[in-house]
């Protein structure tokens, strides 16, 4: 197939987009309180937000202070589109080139905005009694706005009656999750998150843990009321994913990715979880594609893990032979050297 009925293909893609990863929505728009509307409020709100950013995107609370940063420490303005007000609130839109671009020329390693979508069990626990949050309650409204601060999307369950028995302790934080494995299927998400939340002594603290595939995060956080221990989990959760897809300058690599069983639907897909690594597709043979990316092959799988693609072995053609000189091509067959520059994968 031509390279130039690409656009078309992606554009009948769209019609029937499946979600694997989920691109998180208002990336580079930043909620700050404020406490009032005087210039000297709007700009330390204005710092905030820029220091908001950058964890956002980085994944790093010390990014910030990257010594090529001065001047955007100084002035945040220079990367912002617009901003205002909202209540209680400095609403600040940042411009995703001029923003990515002065990030990476200091070296920052950038996390895109195809992310893990992450299922939340949380429990709240209290002297009036227990609370498994589930998507329509008032609780949520926390939970749902901690994650977009920290760039994380996030779903919740309905906790109808099916999902109650859940709701405990022992199995939120038991060493095999396997019963919130099976509840979370008809979710369709990438990560589990096992919150239980318990106030005490006027505060709030919460022990978590965190799957995506077979590895497992886990941690402490506490936060003086509810919203902000949403907001310390999110961030905790927040710093643990971002080194595994972030994509660091001077570590990449130009590979040859080669992807097979693609229909329309998956196309879109791998469009999007591709864009960190500045993707050029070279082919198009039915449903395989070939692609020139830019990335290590580390930060490729992860990338791709999102979209449940498994890797595969070389064909034995993709492979080089490699003879040994001190014997006769008749005496042994040559050795096979895999090609350490192309990974294929499959759905």
């Amino acid at each position: 197939m031509r390279l130039s009925a690409r656009l078309l293909l992606f554009c009948l893609s769209l019609l029937s987009l499946s979600a694997l990863a989920a691109p998180v929505a208002g990336l580079y728009q930043v909620r700050e309180p404020v406490a009032d509307q005087q210039p000297e409020s709007r700009d330390a709100a204005m710092q905030k937000a820029l220091q908001t950013l950058v964890l956002r995107l980085t994944g790093d609370a010390k990014a910030l202070q990257n010594p090529a940063l001065e001047g955007l420490r100084k002035d945040p303005q220079q990367i912002v589109s617009q901003y205002g007000f909202e209540g209680e609130a400095l609403l600040v839109e940042f411009d995703p080139a001029s923003t990515d671009r002065q990030l990476r020329q200091a070296g920052l390693a950038l996390w895109g905005a195809n992310r893990p979508a992450i299922l939340a069990w949380w429990l709240n626990e209290s002297p009036e009694g227990s609370q498994l949050v589930g998507e329509s309650q008032s609780a949520s409204a926390s939970l749902r706005d901690a994650a977009q601060h920290r760039g994380l999307p996030l779903r919740l369950p309905l906790a109808d009656l099916s999902e109650q028995a859940l709701g405990s302790a022992d199995v939120l934080l038991a060493n095999d999750p396997q019963a919130l494995r099976e509840a979370s299927e008809r979710y369709g998400a990438d990560a589990l998150l096992a919150v239980r939340a318990a106030e005490s002594g006027g505060s709030w603290q919460a022990t978590w843990r965190l799957w995506l595939g077979d590895e497992r995060e886990q941690g402490k956080a506490e936060g003086a009321d509810r919203a902000a221990l949403a907001d310390a989990v999110m961030l905790a959760v927040a710093e643990r994913l971002a080194p595994r897809f972030v994509v660091k300058p001077g570590a990449a690599q130009s590979l040859t990715l080669v992807v097979e069983g693609a229909d329309l639907s998956r196309f879109a897909a791998l469009e999007r979880l591709l864009e960190p690594f500045a993707a050029r597709l070279q082919e198009i043979d039915g449903q395989r594609l070939v692609y020139q990316v830019s990335a290590s092959p580390e930060q490729l799988r992860a990338q791709l893990a999102l979209a449940q693609l498994q890797e595969v072995s070389e064909p034995l053609d993709a492979a080089e032979p490699v003879q040994n000189p001190q014997e006769s091509p008749k005496d042994e067959a040559p050795q096979v050297k895999p090609r350490t520059d192309q990974l294929r994968f499959r759905w």
